[in-house]
């Protein structure tokens, strides 16, 4: 009898590394169809991402009439836990098990926080906008209870993500670990997109229990991956689980002197905040946008989530394509930045020339700027990483990611509510306001490249501490001061 699933696993083996990113990262002992189970948290984390930021956010403002400041400050309320990325791989990186277990356990206590979260999540909501029964209850509990749900699930994507990329580079060699963080970035995508896809089709005729029994499901369906995708994937070592209890971990501010004394490190993450904050400002509004200034529909809105992930998702091909023939990751960081700039203005002028194709293909081409930036820069700071630091490097990146794109879209909301309420631009229709904050992305998108060219001189530089300079080159077997 034919095994199907063998069979498929062996075709998608075959096919992959020409199709598929970051596919040349499997080898004999790790399999790519370890690799993609173990990738099913990323799918989950997309999954949370595109309910948070996608389909709830519109329902929430549009529908259940929550205005946009208080649903961009829920939204940004997982940004609490992003700065504390760092120290949750520093913590994965020298935690101390019976079974020499370093990565799974605060993978699974991630999992629960989102389950929490999402299980208590649509009747906070409910009674947040006093929609039904509701409309009785004490407004201040469906504040407190929804302000609680978000910071469940967000402080679980953040464990999750950093924990999770963490384990997937310690399956494989060194020299591979930016190509399997890679591949864990594009199965995140297919996640946002799938997600974004299924949530459109079940939301196509909208009633608040159809939108309680989506939550619902996307708790239980966070819990039943992760669990697959992390069994018998980190193997339980009593060695190295002796050798932790009696060696001695560097202090977490040792380890982040190291990692912040490489040469162009620091600049190289104001960077990454600074495009992060670019491309992150849009998330909370352009569902709204398409809503308001252009009439689409919940379903048609949150597949908009779906186009601006498979813009990303062909941003992070193209990067692995050129980056995999030897090209520095910076200059490919500036040209997605600058391909961002053009697609919101195409935004801009979406709706005053009354055109949603336009609004459409502006969207698209955010995504894939933000693609090819965020994987040049994720390439870069692995690559300037001390050896052992692998784990805190991820931790440092995602810290400034998160931060930042949470502090755009709580400022990409209150923006939004002020201008509405100034009636000088009362007669300008409601885009206006939401075109105010996308010429403002564009030009952070513009102050991002200004302050990475000077990045370029750090390439092939080498310091006493080991680091690996910008251009990707290992440093450590010959040491020489920078100047």
């Amino acid at each position: 009898m034919l095994d199907y699933r063998a069979f498929a696993l062996r075709t998608l083996s075959r096919v992959g590394p020409r199709y598929l990113p970051f596919a040349d990262v499997a080898t004999a002992e790790v399999p790519l169809g370890r690799l993609l189970r173990l990738s099913l948290f990323q799918v989950t984390v997309g999954m949370a991402l595109v309910l948070l930021v996608g389909t709830l956010n519109r329902v929430m403002i549009v529908e259940l009439a929550v205005p946009a400041s208080l649903v961009a400050g829920m939204l940004a309320l997982p940004l609490v836990f992003a700065p504390f990325r760092t120290l949750i791989g520093y913590k994965s990186d020298t935690h101390v098990s019976a079974l020499g277990l370093r990565r799974v356990p605060y993978i699974w206590k991630g999992t629960m926080y989102q389950f929490g979260g999402f299980a208590i999540m649509p009747f906070a909501l409910l009674v947040l906008s006093g929609y039904g029964e509701a409309v009785d209850a004490p407004r201040w509990i469906g504040l407190v209870s929804a302000a609680l749900a978000f910071l469940l699930v967000g402080a679980g994507v953040h464990m999750v993500q950093t924990v999770g990329l963490a384990l997937a580079t310690d399956l494989v060699d060194e020299e591979d670990q930016p190509k399997v963080v890679g591949l864990m970035y594009v199965m995140l995508l297919f996640g946002m997109v799938g997600s974004a896809l299924l949530f459109g089709t079940l939301l196509e005729n909208y009633t608040p229990g159809r939108l309680i029994r989506v939550i619902q499901g996307a708790a239980v369906a966070t819990v039943a991956l992760n669990l697959f995708a992390l069994w018998k994937q980190e193997a339980r070592d009593r060695v190295r689980a002796q050798a932790m209890l009696t060696a001695r971990a560097p202090a977490f501010g040792a380890a982040l002197e190291q990692l912040m004394r490489g040469p162009g490190t620091i600049r190289l993450l104001v960077v990454i905040g600074l495009g992060t904050f670019g491309f992150g400002m849009a998330d909370v509004l352009l569902e709204p946008y398409g809503g308001q200034a252009l009439g689409f529909t919940v379903a048609q809105t949150t597949k908009l989530t779906a186009l601006f992930a498979g813009g990303t998702l062909a941003g992070f091909g193209i990067a692995s394509r050129v980056l995999g023939r030897g090209a520095p990751p910076l200059p490919l960081g500036r040209l997605g930045a600058a391909i961002g700039i053009p697609g919101f203005l195409a935004i801009v002028l979406s709706s005053g020339l009354g055109q949603p194709g336009l609004f459409l293909a502006g969207t698209f081409a955010t995504g894939l700027g933000a693609g090819l930036f965020g994987h040049a820069t994720l390439t870069a700071t692995m690559r300037a990483a001390p050896a052992g630091q692998i784990g805190l490097a991820l931790g440092s990146w995602g810290a400034v990611q998160a931060t930042c794109a949470g502090i755009g879209m709580a400022l990409a909301g209150i923006v939004r509510d002020g201008l509405v309420a100034m009636p000088a631009l009362s007669g300008y229709g409601a885009a206006a306001p939401y075109n105010v904050v996308f010429m403002t992305e564009a030009a952070f998108l513009v102050l991002a490249i200004a302050v990475a060219v000077p990045l370029g001189r750090f390439a092939g530089h080498k310091d006493a501490a080991g680091h690996r300079d910008l251009a990707g080159r290992d440093n450590r077997k010959n040491p020489v001061e920078v100047a």
